[in-house]
């Protein structure tokens, strides 16, 4: 008997990344996508393997990470209920979505939004210490507004990549990037709570994490903001702070709606 078609999926995640060695499937480790690839399977009753838009690190969150995979057959209706229901509060799967089969969630991914935050509280507010930096120093938030729009445009990022990488092309284009009161889950009246918001065309291993650090080591006088000029200018290897994990997180991927969408509707030739 022929083998039943395939459906190409396009899923939506959010996460908690606190527990979790990052995305990326490593033996014996718990990651993101071991326990989504897992919890598929038995769905499926067979391998499913997924590709995500991009890695995130140990400790880092998302709130809008996509993936793509092959699912034996039709998908059930209610998959994404079905994942959740599976793994538990620190994984939800958003949104499941039956695409174009040649549909890649990591190459026909477009643009990236990322959003850092910080707590610039004289003490850290446990019920937020595994989503953001807690900076106990006097932060000059006028120029640490000023050093984003340092950074906007297309750049050789190579100078704010970590080392570790296999990356070669390391020129990026940020769109945007703009500092706003209040916290990922906290509103704006949320005293001395800020996020950074980065949308860019893509982004280097721990690039964002190396320009909040930075942006942080200027804004409290420990570097000027040619540091990041040069930085810019010169290429690697990376000489700021990183900032930590935790503040991190993948807010949304873009993509094309042409690259996975049927001109008629799914199943149209």
């Amino acid at each position: 008997m022929p083998s039943m078609a395939s459906t190409t999926l396009k899923c939506t995640v959010r996460y908690d990344g606190t527990e979790f060695v990052g995305w990326q499937r490593q033996d014996r480790q718990r990651t993101v996508q071991g326990e989504l690839e897992e919890a598929l399977s038995r769905i499926a009753a067979a391998p499913v393997a997924i590709q995500g838009a991009g890695r995130t690190d140990a400790g880092v969150h998302a709130l809008g990470q996509v993936f793509s995979c092959r699912w034996p057959g039709e998908p059930p209706a209610r998959l994404a209920h079905a994942v959740s229901q599976m793994l538990g509060p620190t994984i939800r799967l958003e949104s499941v979505e039956a695409v174009q089969p040649e549909f890649n969630a990591r190459f026909d991914a477009r643009n990236k939004r990322y959003v850092y935050t910080f707590d610039f509280n004289r003490h850290p507010d446990p019920f937020l210490a595994r989503y953001a930096w807690h900076v106990p120093y006097h932060v000059d938030i006028a120029l640490l507004e000023r050093c984003l729009h340092l950074v906007e445009g297309r750049h050789d990022f190579a100078g704010f990549q970590s080392t570790g990488s296999q990356m070669k092309k390391t020129v990026r284009t940020i769109y945007e990037v703009a500092l706003s009161p209040g916290g990922l889950f906290t509103p704006e009246d949320a005293r001395g709570l800020y996020k950074i918001t980065f949308f860019g065309d893509g982004f280097l291993y721990k690039m964002v994490r190396n320009l909040c650090g930075t942006f942080i080591e200027v804004a409290r006088g420990r570097f000027t903001e040619s540091f990041i000029t040069e930085s810019l200018a010169r290429g690697g290897p990376f000489l700021g702070l990183c900032a930590p994990a935790k503040g991190l997180a993948l807010a949304a991927v873009y993509y094309d709606e042409s690259c996975y969408t049927w001109p008629d509707g799914p199943g149209s030739s």
